[in-house]
């Protein structure tokens, strides 16, 4: 079952575009709209191409969504949970950084058997 986007795909590319071309002193400063606008749309991204509802990705205070084939959970807590800042997110996201050297800077909480989305990303 396809995701219902919610973000217009043209505007969020064009956020996430605006962000990668920053450098990191600038990106890091992009007005609070425009990160947000490209969190929400590389999640949805990722919710389209790695449909399921297994692994729950967090990009606090932005959005959240649920992704990767597997057992679905209906309350509580889901078991594999993946938690990250904004920056991060979308550094992976745009593969300025791979799963395993975000995993290294210990600011990615990442719980359960299928809490890796290596495989789903860079998505661009």
């Amino acid at each position: 079952m396809a995701i219902k986007r919610r973000i217009d795909p043209a505007e969020g590319a064009r956020a996430l575009g605006r962000w990668i071309e920053a450098e990191e002193a600038e990106a890091a400063a992009l007005p609070r709209p425009v990160i947000a606008l490209a969190v929400r749309y590389t999640l949805e991204e990722l919710a389209s191409r790695a449909e399921g509802n297994s692994v729950e990705v967090r990009v606090p205070p932005f959005g959240v969504t649920q992704c990767i084939a597997g057992p679905r959970h209906t309350r509580g807590t889901p078991p594999n949970v993946i938690e990250l800042p904004a920056q991060l997110w979308l550094a992976l996201a745009s593969g300025k950084i791979g799963w395993d050297a975000a995993l290294a800077t210990g600011k990615v909480s990442a719980s359960g058997l299928r809490a890796d989305l290596s495989a789903e990303l860079p998505l661009v």
